[in-house]
């Protein structure tokens, strides 16, 4: 005979293990929210974006054929700025206050998408600092590229700027223990449906007739102190009454 749960039995569960889920979701919430303010160290970002073009051999506008092959250098060009070549000389810019492989970790390049636009990003625990570096680097590759390809092609169209009071891109409190609400509530609904399922113990009449098969033909009912003294007064009112009743 296959078991079935019924919508009531669910709510049930819920219900009497409600403390648990809420006691479960309330750590985990607290736990993010205390290691993301006072825990993990906020990163800043800034970025600078760079215009792509070739020359011009004569006065005619720009074909679509030129614009896509500067696309295709992009790509190019992506390899070319995270790489030791240029990493190298920003380093020393810095005097030495990152090496290539740190700045490789912090910086990311990206183009926008079917446009000329190249876009450096920097992530950094220092604002400051990551306006810095994304300027740094953005200067370097734009004297290197010449060199490098043998093209005078790249453009600094906004350099990195530092805000007054600039939000950090990580970690996001919020989020995260919005997060952590929902994974706490998850896994306290979780849990009370296990413990549940491994709850054994037989507590009603239902059980009962589950587990052996039988109907139940009756029940023994737990009778406290106090409800024998009060049913032994009531007996007691009531035959008094009935003797002033025949006596008078």
């Amino acid at each position: 005979m296959e078991e079935t749960i019924s919508l009531k039995e669910l709510f049930h569960t819920i219900k009497k293990r409600l403390w648990l889920i809420v006691l479960i979701t309330v750590i985990l919430t607290t736990i993010s929210g205390l290691v993301s303010y006072f825990v993990l160290t906020p990163v800043y970002q800034s970025s600078t974006q760079l215009l792509v073009n070739q020359e011009k051999t004569d006065q005619t506008a720009y074909n679509t054929g030129d614009i896509q092959a500067n696309i295709q250098l992009i790509n190019t060009y992506n390899v070319i700025i995270k790489s030791a070549a240029i990493l190298d000389l920003v380093s020393e810019e810095l005097n030495g206050e990152y090496n290539a492989s740190e700045l490789n970790n912090m910086i990311t390049v990206g183009s926008v998408q079917n446009s000329q636009v190249l876009t450096l990003t920097v992530e950094n625990t220092d604002p400051v600092m990551a306006a810095q570096v994304a300027n740094t680097t953005a200067k370097v590759f734009q004297e290197q590229v010449v060199s490098i390809m043998n093209v005078d092609n790249v453009n600094i169209l906004a350099s990195a700027q530092v805000g007054e009071n600039p939000s950090p891109v990580k970690p996001q409190p919020v989020l995260n223990m919005a997060i952590a609400f929902v994974v706490g509530l998850m896994a306290g609904v979780g849990l009370a449906f296990l413990l549940e399922f491994l709850d054994n113990t037989v507590k009603t009449e239902q059980d009962i007739e589950k587990l052996l098969g039988l109907p139940v033909l009756g029940t023994v009912v737990m009778i406290e102190e106090k409800d024998i003294e009060e049913a032994k007064k009531m007996a007691r009112k009531v035959a008094r009454t009935r003797g002033e009743t025949v006596g008078s």
